[in-house]
Formats: structure tokens, C-alpha cells, sequence
């Protein structure tokens, strides 16, 4: 268990007594046990400073008290260099401010928690830019960055980090403040601690030639120290201490240097027959002075296919693997003039020139999405991080992926290798069997045999992730044992008792202990199947490998993952956080009833945006469901699992006298003890039940001739909306189909799944299966209104009613309005070129039923049209019950909110009945479903 020790409580208290914003819950020792890598090592206490005194502070109690202090940005390491045993300071929370931009000077200053994405655009207004651009720039953090020397995909133009930090502010274990930079005429200078530069130059003077002769060999040599950036000739502590992972001194402020973006960019996509090929092509393309050259395997996008399905990659020259290649300049004839040689100078089987911004954005955006999409190996196992961004001399490359390929091969696993391939970097995450018996065994043995094939071809182990506890260990594979007796001098230097990120670089850990998904953790009695993990609850959390995308603003590319914490900025309150307190549950650590689980889960809005968002497939609302399903199974629940939870069968009842329905929800103090009763925040209006359901008042056509189609009238249609259900009755019939209603009262049970009430749901959704089935085995198309129920039956069903045939053949069965439309020949929309749309898909629609065919049919019709990104924010019961008003309303103000304020005359269309109530709620404007916006 994640229990406080006596020495825990002792720090915890001197880090409170010195005023320090601390969490030490289980929760959050839980969350911070883990970066992106595979390692697990709870902290005692997480720091969160906001003022570079209390990062002084916090060191001051790490030395009165002996115990480490490990540095932590938004925690995308995938080398283990941000977890630690004792004090974490996330920087990320409070001091990640852009403190200062200077044009002229082309510099800006920024406190170590900046995440990238906004240091980006703060300066490029002023036409410049931060050169590197890692994967996660959206969410990784500068601090980070120049911890790990990162690189990113531009780095063939922009450099390394290191090539851009004009210089830093730091705390050296002793508290004692460092600054280091640059004067006007480029020469490097520091300025306190002077007793740490002169034994550093001592220790120099030691190792000349190693410094001079392994270090600097090629572009992507991060491994180890910066050595040969303090020899006498060339001392210069500003890039000596980038990519030294935080265990010589502490990062409080960095000065970055900002580069003119060129305004014209060309990607040329060339085709090979293997990723072999692609490797020993990138120097002839390199040529071409591309500012990237990113290789891809068709492996991962078979992944990435699998998952989103086959619209999800553009169309690529053939080929089984594939080189982006990047061309920028400042007129666009002459670079397509450059992209157009370089297709043809055969250097693939086959080119495309993509010069669309649009599509050129969707190619990135898979490369940005390897390290997630690679955690699904090709084997369909969890593939892990621990051996993926060594580097070799580009002219290498070629050689080395056919030896690494061999190399996963005599291990019986399987890979997909993408990454840099301009600079010879390649990444990877393999299927280690860490989960079996002897898998960490397997895991050192190839780890092992993987350093010894990089050293036997004069490479880097790592190539801009750092070494961490995943590869420090393995150094002797690459440096001689001078070096690394170097390396141990130097951190001498600095920090004499070893208090900063022990276990990284000197004196490392073991690559296999504290492996994090080690060992198998079955969870026994769960109410719903995990389909895509075989059942396993403890190998689908373990999906979240930590790349941290659910704490970036997904909205540019049309996401909506993760709504609650762009409203918090709280790591609980990430798809992350969330799954790491589940990795605790279900290795034994928390039980399902803890504090710290419900309070992770509390402000999950359920959205399923990180179904469909997340690279790795974690899917927060189903698990949302089976904590709730476990903790409150046979006990007492929260009062609106009661009143929400059992909402349509509430309505049932009210449709026989809606009249006095309405009345209880709108008389004073009636009202406000109803809704206290309910578990509904006052400030809540509550929708009218309608005076006559439209069950009720449905009359099927008795011969039309039309085909047939089931119409599914949801409870929320049915009762709140029942104008919404008539208009699509009225579109379908005049698309040629006859709707008919299921035989009985049918109902999805989305309400009992969203409040954990599952065995309830079961029943509920098993009845509707079998109304549904007879009409969808005889090939009847099956329509939803409104989304999120429909989203059930084509996806919930299979957790819910695993192995189920009729189930089966029902979610194959389920269409949106426009997909059957789509589908239906002869069938012309309606003339809406005269009409403006602000469109908020519901967030199930987007991440289950996909609003592609919503998007096709809006722009077959004329229409103006303003897709939303993001949740709206009510989110079904999320956003109407006690204590979430406010996250729901911060959530609305992201992107609808904004956008309802920007045009106040354009129609709003929400066909979700959550969302057109938040609409009404905040704005008091109508919205109008797909089917009403048609039916003119």
C-alpha cells in the first residue's frame, strides 16, 4: 500500500512548515509515481512551487532531511528521468509563465513549467518561433525540453535544444543560485558558485582526451554528460548542463532563442518497400535540405488504421513504409519547384507532393501520435517504451534497423519503428512480456543486447529522451570506463551527497526494477468486459503509457479529450492522472472505495473523448463506470445516481402527468428541495417534460411503399424533445424510408451505465438487443437520435453483453441520421446555402460514431458551417449535479461558449440533448438537431 512512513511525515511536515503548496495523498504519490516510461517509483511528497524562493525552499528541506529531489515538467519522460523516491517538484502548475519576448533580439524568457505550445503562441505574432518541436510540444514544457536536450522533428533546421538556450538560471543542490549565458560577443560566461567551476575544471583537466574523442560524434548524441562543452577550449556551462536530466542542478528560469519561420512548406511523401529502405534513403533526401525527414512503418499506421478506422491515413504513395519529408522556403515556386526534384530524383518507389496545408496537417499529426499509436505493438499486445530513440551516424541508419529488426525477432516480439530518420534517431515501443513470468528478465537481456548493437555501430543510446533509468545503466555499452568515471566527477562536483534525481546517470538504477506493469494484477467479479484487452481491466489501464496528450488542448485538431483538465489545469483531473490512480487499484495498492480514487474520477465528465483522442485507446468513462459499479454496489449511492441515474424511468412516469411534473421542478421552495433531493445544483434550469411523449403520439404510415427503418427513440427524445424525434420521422419518409418503433419500451440504460448502476444497465440493454434483433437480422437499418444512445448500442453493448450474437448483429445494425442518408440513393439535401452553423458535436458522436458523415452532408447542403471542438461541457448528468457547475460552465467557455458569443445570429446545431440544454442554460438561444435543421 502507498502508506506515509514516518520519514514521509517528517518531510511533508518541514515542506508544510515552510509554506510549500504539498500534496502527499495516495492519490497523488499515485500519479506521480510514473512519467511516460515504464517505471513506478512513488514519491514521498509533490511540491508544487510558485516562486523560485520556494523552489530554494523545497531544496532546503531536501538537504535538512536527506531525502532526493527529482524535477518534473508535465511528466512526458519516457525514460524514467522524472519519477523519484522522495521530493517531486512539478514546475508545470504555477510557474510556467512566458516572462519575457525581445523581437529584436530574437530571445525570450520563460519559467521551466512553460509548456511549448505556449511559448509558441506568445512569440508568433511576432513572426518567430522556438526551433525545436518534440512530439508532445503541445504539452511538454521548456524546463523538460532542455532537461532532456530534446529534439523534435525539425531538427535538421532547427537543432537540438542545447543549439537553442542563450543561457539559464539554477539552484545547485546546496541552494547556492548559477547563471549562465552569453555576452554580446557570443562568448560564454557564469556567474556565482565560482569554487563549482574551478573543481569542474579540475576534473576536465583529468580526462582531455576522453572529452576530446567520444563525445560529439554525430547530431543525436545525448547520451551521458555534455562533456566536450567543458574542455578548456570550448567551456561553456549553458550547454554542458542541457540534458544533464536535472541531476546537477535545478532549472528556475531559461533564456530561448526564437527563429524565423519560413512561410512556405511542401511535404513530400516518398514510398519504400521496407523501413530498411526508408533508413538507408535519408542521407540522399538529407541532400535535398529538407528541415525534416520523419520515417514511418506501415505497421504503426496499421495501428492507427485499426483503431480509427481506414479514412484515418491520407492517401500515401505505395510502399510498406514511408519518409515525411518536409521542404520550407519563403516563395512557393520555389520550393515546389524543390519538392518536384526531389519526388523525382527516385529515391522511393513511389512520391507525392503535398502541398494542401490541411492534409499536411493530418501526415504530422500521425507522426506526432507515434509514441501513443506504438503502444499497441502489431502483435495487438501492450508495446512498451525502455529502448525507443537510439541514434546512429545517418549513414548507418539502413544497417542498424536491419539488425535491430533481427534483434526483435530473436526475442519472439514485434515492432514498429518510426522517428528521425534525417538525423539517424529512431523510436520504438516493443511488446516486452513484462506482464509474464521472467518478462523483466527478457526485458535486461534485450535492453542489454540493444546497447552493445548501438555501441557496435558508434551510436547514442538515446537520441533526445535521455538516458534515465531506462538506459544510464547500459552506458558502459557506449563510453569507456574513463568516461563514465567522468561522469561521476562531475556529479560529485555538483551535488557531493547525491540529493538531485538519483538513480539517472551516475550511479543509476537497474533498467529492470521498478518496473511499473510487472507482474500480472487480475481484478476478479468485474461488470464489464474489456474487449480489447482480453477482459483484463489491469492491461487496459495500463494502456495509458503517459505521452500526456490528454493534457494538452486537443481542440486545434477537432478533439475533446480532456475537458476537465483544461478546465482545472489539476493532473487528477487528466485522462493520466485518472488511469495511474487506476494502476494503483488494480495492482492492490488503493481500493476501489479510496478518497483519492473518487476524487480522481469525480470530474471525469464521461465524455469518451479520450476513447477516441487518447493514442493509447484508454477509454475513462467505461472505467469511470466499474469504479462506480464497485464501490457502490450494494450499499448506499449519492442521490442523483437515484434521480439521474434512473432518469427515463422517471420520465416514464411523468409522461402520464407531465403537467405536475413541471409544477414540482418550478414552484418556489419546492423547486430548490426537489433538486436538493435529486443531487441538482440549484443554478440548474430543469427541462420541461413534454405534454405529450412522442411514443404516444407516433402513427405509423399503414401502407407507404417506403422502405422500413427502426427509428430509436430515446428516452430523452421521447420525453424532453419529442419535436426532434418528429422531424426526423418527417426527413426519413421524405428519404424514401418508413420508420417503425421497436416492439416495447426500449431504452439503452446509458444513465445506469454513466452512474456505475451495471447490473442494471445489463437487464435494461439486454431487453433492448432482443426488440432490436429480429428487425436487425433481417437487415432493417436501426437509426439513433440522439447521440450518446446511440453511441451504446454500437459500442457499450459489447462491454456490457459480451459474447452476445444478437448484440453483435444490433451495433452493425446502428446508423446516425446522416450516415443512413448517405447511404440512401437519390436522396438530395436541402438548399441551406442562405444558412450559418455553428456545430457542437456531441462528444459520443465524435468519439464513437464518428460526425464525418454529418460534416459531408452539411457541406453537400450550402451551408456555412463552424465546427466546435471540445465538450460543451454538461456531458449528460455531469454538468446538472452538486459540485461540477463550475468545472461545466469552465468547460463551455473553451470553445462554445466563445463561439455562441462570436455569432449571435447563426443557428446553432446540437443534435445531443445535453448539449442543446447547456446551450439554453448559458445563453438562453435555441438549438436545433440535424434532423430539424433538414427538415425545412
Amino acid at each position: 500500500m502507498l502508506l506515509m512512513s514516518e520519514q514521509s511525515n517528517g518531510v511533508v511536515e518541514a515542506l508544510e512548515k515552510a509554506g510549500l503548496e504539498v500534496r502527499s495523498d495516495p492519490g497523488t504519490r499515485g500519479m506521480y509515481a510514473s512519467d511516460a516510461s515504464l517505471y513506478r517509483i512513488p514519491p514521498l511528497a509533490v511540491v508544487r512551487p510558485r516562486s523560485v524562493d520556494e523552489v530554494s525552499a523545497a531544496l532546503a528541506v531536501a538537504r535538512e532531511t536527506g531525502v532526493p529531489l527529482t524535477s518534473r515538467g508535465a511528466g512526458t519522460s519516457v525514460a524514467g528521468n522524472a519519477v523519484g523516491r522522495g521530493i517531486v517538484l512539478d514546475f508545470s502548475r504555477h510557474l510556467n509563465k512566458v516572462l519575457d519576448i525581445d523581437p529584436a533580439a530574437r530571445l525570450a524568457v520563460v519559467e521551466p513549467g512553460t509548456v511549448h505550445a505556449v511559448l509558441q503562441k506568445a512569440v508568433t505574432p511576432h513572426g518567430i518561433r522556438f526551433g525545436p518541436d518534440p512530439s508532445t510540444h503541445p504539452r511538454c514544457t521548456i524546463g523538460g525540453m532542455i532537461g532532456n536536450n530534446a529534439c523534435g522533428s525539425r531538427s535538421l533546421a532547427y537543432g537540438r535544444t542545447s543549439d537553442n538556450v542563450a543561457g539559464l538560471e539554477l539552484l545547485t543542490a546546496a541552494g547556492e543560485k548559477l547563471t549562465t549565458g552569453y555576452d554580446a560577443a557570443g562568448n560564454a560566461y557564469t556567474s556565482g558558485v565560482d569554487l563549482v567551476i574551478e573543481d569542474l575544471k579540475n576534473v576536465m583537466g583529468g580526462h582531455l582526451a576522453t572529452a576530446r574523442t567520444e563525445f560529439d560524434r554525430f547530431g543525436r548524441q545525448v547520451s551521458g554528460y555534455a562533456a566536450h562543452h567543458l574542455l578548456p577550449e570550448r567551456f561553456d556551462l549553458t550547454q554542458a548542463l542541457v540534458g544533464s536530466e536535472g541531476t546537477l542542478a535545478v532549472i528556475t528560469q531559461a533564456t530561448v532563442k526564437l527563429v524565423v519561420d519560413a512561410p512556405v512548406r511542401v511535404v513530400v511523401v516518398l514510398g519504400f518497400r521496407d523501413i530498411v529502405a526508408a533508413g538507408e534513403a535519408s542521407p540522399a533526401v538529407v541532400a535535398h535540405g529538407p528541415t525534416s525527414c520523419e520515417g514511418l512503418d506501415s505497421r504503426l499506421l496499421d495501428v492507427l488504421r485499426a483503431r480509427r478506422g481506414p479514412d484515418a491515413v491520407p492517401p500515401l504513395p505505395r510502399g510498406a513504409a514511408w519518409l515525411f519529408v518536409e521542404l520550407a522556403g519563403d516563395e512557393l515556386g520555389e520550393v515546389l519547384s524543390r519538392a518536384r526534384k526531389l519526388a523525382a530524383d527516385g529515391i522511393g518507389d513511389d512520391a507525392l507532393v503535398v502541398e494542401d496545408p490541411a492534409t499536411q496537417a493530418r501526415l504530422w499529426r500521425i507522426r506526432e501520435d507515434g509514441a501513443g499509436l506504438a503502444g499497441r505493438a502489431p502483435s495487438d499486445k501492450p508495446a512498451w517504451p525502455g529502448w525507443e530513440d537510439a541514434a546512429v551516424p545517418p549513414e548507418k541508419l539502413g544497417a542498424y534497423l536491419a539488425r535491430f529488426d533481427q534483434l526483435v525477432t530473436e526475442y519472439d516480439m514485434t515492432a514498429a519503428p518510426f522517428g528521425h530518420f534525417g538525423d539517424g534517431c529512431m523510436h520504438v515501443r516493443l511488446d516486452f512480456p513484462i506482464d509474464q513470468p521472467g518478462g523483466t528478465k527478457v526485458l535486461r537481456e534485450f535492453l542489454t543486447d540493444a546497447a552493445k548493437l548501438v555501441g557496435e555501430f558508434g551510436g547514442s543510446l538515446s537520441g533526445e529522451h535521455g538516458d534515465g533509468r531506462a538506459r544510464s545503466e547500459l552506458l558502459p555499452h557506449m563510453y569507456s570506463a574513463d568516461a563514465i568515471a567522468l561522469f561521476g566527477r562531475i556529479k560529485h562536483v555538483f551535488d557531493p551527497d547525491n540529493l538531485l534525481n538519483p538513480g539517472v546517470l551516475v550511479d543509476p538504477d537497474p533498467v529492470d526494477a521498478d518496473i511499473r506493469a510487472a507482474g500480472h494484477f487480475p481484478i476478479k467479479q468485474l461488470a464489464m468486459a474489456y474487449p480489447h484487452d482480453g477482459g483484463d481491466l489491469g492491461q487496459a489501464v495500463h494502456r495509458c503509457t503517459g505521452v500526456g496528450k490528454c493534457r494538452a488542448d486537443n481542440s486545434a485538431a477537432g478533439g475533446v479529450m480532456c475537458p476537465s483538465f483544461l478546465a482545472t489545469r489539476e493532473e487528477k483531473d487528466s485522462t493520466r492522472g485518472r488511469a495511474r490512480v487506476l494502476q494503483e487499484v488494480v495492482r492492490g495498492e488503493l481500493p476501489w472505495s479510496h478518497p483519492s480514487v473518487h476524487d480522481s474520477m469525480d470530474l471525469c465528465l464521461a465524455c469518451k473523448g479520450c476513447a477516441s483522442d487518447c493514442p493509447t485507446g484508454i477509454d475513462m468513462a467505461t472505467y469511470k463506470s466499474e469504479v462506480l459499479h464497485q464501490t457502490y454496489q450494494g450499499k448506499l449511492r449519492p442521490r442523483s445516481h437515484y434521480s439521474l441515474g434512473k432518469l427515463p424511468m422517471w420520465a416514464r412516469l411523468a409522461g402520464w402527468v407531465p403537467r405536475l411534473a413541471n409544477l414540482g421542478t418550478r414552484l418556489p421552495g419546492i423547486r430548490g428541495l426537489a433538486l436538493w433531493l435529486a443531487g441538482v445544483d440549484k443554478r440548474r434550469s430543469v427541462p420541461a417534460f413534454a405534454r405529450r411523449p412522442f411514443r404516444r403520439t407516433f402513427t405509423p404510415a399503414a401502407t407507404s411503399g417506403r422502405k422500413p427503418v427502426v427509428l430509436f427513440a430515446d428516452s430523452f427524445s421521447d420525453a424532453f424533445s419529442p419535436e426532434v424525434a418528429e422531424a426526423t420521422v418527417r426527413v426519413l419518409r421524405a428519404a424514401g424510408y418508413e420508420p417503425q418503433l421497436p416492439s416495447g419500451q426500449v431504452c439503452c440504460g446509458l444513465t445506469w451505465i454513466t452512474t456505475g448502476q451495471l447490473d442494471s444497465a445489463k437487464k435494461i440493454l439486454s431487453r433492448t438487443v432482443d426488440a432490436l434483433a429480429p428487425d436487425a437480422r433481417a437487415g432493417i437499418p436501426i437509426v439513433g437520435i440522439e447521440p450518446s444512445c446511440t453511441a451504446v448500442l454500437r459500442s457499450d453493448v459489447h462491454e456490457l453483453l459480451p459474447g452476445n450474437e444478437d448484440a453483435t448483429v444490433v451495433a452493425k445494425s446502428v446508423h446516425t441520421l446522416a450516415e443512413l442518408l448517405a447511404s440512401t440513393p437519390g436522396w438530395t439535401p436541402p438548399d441551406l446555402s442562405d444558412v450559418s452553423v455553428i456545430a457542437q458535436p456531441h462528444c459520443h458522436h465524435h468519439a464513437v460514431l464518428g460526425w464525418k458523415s454529418d460534416a459531408d452532408l452539411l457541406a453537400s447542403t450550402g451551408a456555412t458551417v463552424k465546427r466546435l471542438a471540445g465538450c460543451c461541457g454538461l456531458a449528460g448528468n455531469f454538468g446538472v449535479e452538486i459540485g461540477h457547475y463550475e468545472v461545466s460552465v469552465a468547460v463551455a467557455e473553451q470553445n462554445l461558449l466563445p463561439a455562441l458569443d462570436a455569432a449571435p445570429d447563426a443557428v446553432v446545431l446540437a443534435d445531443g440533448f445535453s448539449c442543446r440544454t447547456q446551450v439554453a442554460d448559458l445563453r438562453d438561444r435555441p438549438a436545433v438537431h440535424l434532423a430539424q435543421l433538414l427538415d425545412r
